[in-house]
């Protein structure tokens, strides 16, 4: 294929990533893939500590889909024997061994959800035990011995664990040195990363240069906020969508981030270049597009990426109809709780929409209460919830509390 001109190939790479290292290296990478027609190796590996993912953790595969549409090569390595050592990144204890069948569960679901981004026929799978389980202890030893205790303790997470006294265990130095290796054995040019990772994608580039290779550009991509817009995005805080979210809810989480954020999402999340997102500001600085609209956009955005464009429509109909064709806020407090049988009143005492039972009857028998836009009589009504549910209970008319059925 014909590659773009480099330097307007490096302005694409570089947009919304939080630290690249580095211009003048990668310039002369992509002159050189550009003169040879020849793609760049492109890295990114990931250990499968858990079976899901959430679309934070997408910000760095969008990158790499960037360099895909730029014609370059893509190895998505899975660290299946990196996952048993643990990665020791931002912990301040020794973390658990996962056991071999951990890993294996965890990593059946990541090529299926990484191709709603990347191009399947354009991607290469690899596991990093295909080439480690190879290596003799003479090997590791040799591996070993290219970086030393002095430069292991430069990671602040072990400086703060050897000057608190805190326990380090060996087999966690071994960690960004086989991370490092992988980097050997795809002879890779690029390896990308979150900004947690920086560490071991320097330790790569040594050890490329150890082993004879020119050492690979790095870039480390932000971490994201959460829909709170303060936490990073994580399933701890609850303030994440996953990738398998259904498409209802991610419209719905979507619509509840800050107009700030929603930015932020643009610029990381979607295939917004410099110019267009700037576009965008000005248009609803200059009022010609109303934020609402912009996150609508989005939220049809993510929910096309990761189910249809059709999944995309339906759930913006559906939730005008709940939202907008009722005259309710956009943002609604959400209310998460387990299936069981609970009369009305209770959960408006519980989600905080009322402060008695009584005064919860009350407002029903007044005519102030309504779920979903539709207005509920009776006060002795039994609601019945059931795993998977959601509806918005309006309480007289400010009142709202959107309820979770966990």
């Amino acid at each position: 294929m014909a590659f773009l001109d480099p330097k307007e190939q490096l302005e694409r790479i570089k947009f919304g990533v939080a630290e690249f290292i580095n211009d003048e290296e990668m310039l002369k990478k992509l002159k050189r893939s550009h003169e040879l027609n020849k793609p760049l190796i492109v890295k990114f590996g990931a250990d499968p500590t858990r079976p899901d993912i959430h679309i934070g953790h997408t910000v760095v595969i969008n990158k790499l889909k960037t360099f895909q549409d730029l014609g370059h090569k893509i190895y998505f390595l899975i660290g299946d024997f990196t996952a048993q050592i643990g990665d020791p990144s931002g912990k301040n204890t020794t973390r658990p061994l996962l056991t071999r069948e951990e890993i294996e569960e965890n990593g059946r679901t990541y090529a299926k959800q990484i191709f709603k981004i990347l191009d399947p026929e354009k991607t290469e799978i690899v596991y990093n035990s295909s080439w480690i389980n190879k290596m003799t202890p003479a090997d590791f030893i040799k591996m070993s011995a290219k970086y030393t205790v002095a430069q292991m303790l430069e990671r602040e997470d072990f400086t703060k664990r050897y000057k608190s006294g805190t326990p380090i265990a060996i087999h966690e130095f071994l960690y960004p040195l086989t991370q490092g290796y992988d980097s050997v054995a795809l002879k890779a040019d690029v390896e990308l990363g979150g900004t947690d990772q920086k560490f071991n994608l320097l330790v790569g580039r040594v050890m490329q240069s150890a082993y004879g290779q020119e050492a690979q550009c790095v870039l480390t991509m932000p971490i994201l906020e959460g829909i709170d817009g303060v936490h990073k995005m994580s399933k701890s805080m609850d303030n994440y969508i996953s990738v398998v979210d259904s498409p209802k809810d991610m419209f719905g989480k979507t619509m509840r981030i800050s107009d700030d954020l929603m930015y932020r999402w643009y610029e990381l999340l979607t295939d917004i270049n410099a110019t267009g997102l700037a576009q965008l500001k000005e248009d609803v600085a200059q009022k010609r597009k109303h934020p609402r609209t912009v996150k609508v956009d989005l939220a049809k955005f993510l929910i096309q990426r990761f189910h249809s464009a059709e999944a995309a429509q339906a759930a913006e109909e559906e939730f005008n109809r709940i939202f907008v064709d009722k005259g309710l806020p956009d943002e609604v407090p959400v209310f998460e709780t387990a299936p069981e049988e609970i009369g009305l009143p209770a959960l408006m005492v519980r989600a905080g929409l009322a402060e008695s039972n009584s005064m919860g009857s009350r407002l029903i028998q007044g005519g102030g209460v309504q779920i979903d836009g539709e207005k509920v009589s009776d006060p002795k009504l039994k609601m019945t919830l059931k795993s998977g549910q959601s509806f918005v209970i309006k309480a007289g008319k400010k009142k709202f509390a959107k309820i979770v059925v966990k």
